[in-house]
């Protein structure tokens, strides 16, 4: 299992794995969760993956495409302040330079690798390291994303607590949330499983 971080602007070297975490995507929000997501040909698209994000995407062993996630600077258009202002103090996001939002975040954790009896599963914790490792590579010290409940305590339980922005509110079925993570070497240790492997490096790498 690794991570890569892949450019999405323009991408034709790398259109198989952009391809593949947009399909996750839609089996993970539409088809499991029931979220009201544009899905069209098996694929999940929105606006911001029109904004050039980098995609921060893990890989099995057998080429599968099993966790994902956006990242997008902070300064510009963002879910948090342009979708769910509602989360945030005021309606604003306290942003400044070196924030980034991470949106679209989820994983396949029905894979058999990486399941370890009591803990959380590797593809997750995968991901959070290679989210921190691409930020604190490409100078970012905060992480903005909106989430859920249930994803706060996963955030909690593998040491990488969210520092809530606004309360919680209901937003269709899910009580959703806006918070803050630091990005720090102390939280890429804390949360970088045993068999930690990625080709994370500066600059959007893989571009």
């Amino acid at each position: 299992m690794r991570a890569v971080a892949v450019s999405g602007a323009g991408n034709r070297q790398h259109k198989g794995l952009i391809e593949a975490q947009h399909r996750l995507r839609a089996q993970v929000f539409s088809d499991r969760l029931g979220w009201d997501v544009n899905v069209r040909d098996g694929v999940e698209i929105d606006a911001f993956d029109a904004l050039h994000p980098t995609y921060i995407i893990t890989v099995a062993s057998n080429g599968e495409v099993v966790g994902c996630a956006r990242l997008l600077p902070a300064t510009g258009p963002t879910m948090a302040a342009d979708v769910f202002s509602v989360l945030l103090p005021k309606g604003k996001l306290p942003v400044h330079a070196r924030m980034i939002e991470s949106s679209r975040f989820c994983v396949n954790t029905s894979v058999s690798e990486g399941q370890e009896r009591g803990t959380l599963h590797q593809v997750t914790l995968t991901m959070f390291a290679a989210i921190i490792e691409w930020c604190l590579l490409n100078g970012y010290t905060e992480i903005v994303t909106v989430t859920d409940l249930r994803f706060e305590r996963i955030l909690s339980r593998a040491g990488w607590p969210l520092r809530r922005l606004g309360e919680p509110h209901k937003i269709g079925a899910t009580m959703a949330l806006a918070g803050a993570l630091p990005v720090n070497r102390a939280a890429f240790e804390t949360v970088r499983p045993a068999n930690y492997h990625s080709d994370v490096t500066p600059q959007q790498l893989i571009a």
